[in-house]
C-alpha cells in the first residue's frame, strides 16, 4: 500500500458520564468517524487518506476533535456535516477549514 497523502485522526475517547473533562464520545465522535469512513469508501480514497481512531488528544472541551497530518492541523467541535467540507476543502483541495480550526492556544 502506498503512503497516503493525508492521515486523519479522530478522537474516540470515552469517559464515564459526569467526568469533569467530558469526552469526544459524549460529543458525537462515532458519527464523525463513521462519516469519514463512509466518505473515504464512497470516493475510493483509501490510498490517499489514512483514517485512525485515537484516544484523547487533549482539548476535550473542543470535541469531537480531528487531527490532520502531515500539517498537524486540529479541528474542533466537528460534526458529521463537517466531514465532507474537511475532505473536499482540506484533504483534497489543500486549504484548511479555518472556521473549524481550534484556537492557537489550544493546539
Amino acid at each position: 500500500m502506498p503512503r497516503p497523502d493525508k492521515h486523519v485522526f479522530v478522537c474516540t475517547q470515552n469517559r464515564p458520564e459526569g467526568h469533569p473533562r467530558g469526552s469526544c464520545a459524549a460529543s458525537g465522535c462515532a458519527e464523525v468517524m463513521n462519516e469519514f469512513m463512509n466518505e473515504i469508501q464512497s470516493r475510493n480514497l483509501f490510498e490517499k487518506i489514512a483514517l485512525t481512531n485515537t484516544g484523547c488528544m487533549g482539548p476535550c472541551m473542543m470535541g469531537p476533535s480531528v487531527l490532520v497530518y502531515p500539517e498537524g492541523i486540529m479541528y474542533g467541535k466537528v460534526s458529521k456535516a463537517d466531514v465532507k467540507t474537511i475532505i473536499e476543502q482540506h484533504l483534497l483541495g489543500g486549504s484548511p477549514v479555518e472556521a473549524l480550526k481550534v484556537p492557537a492556544e489550544v493546539w
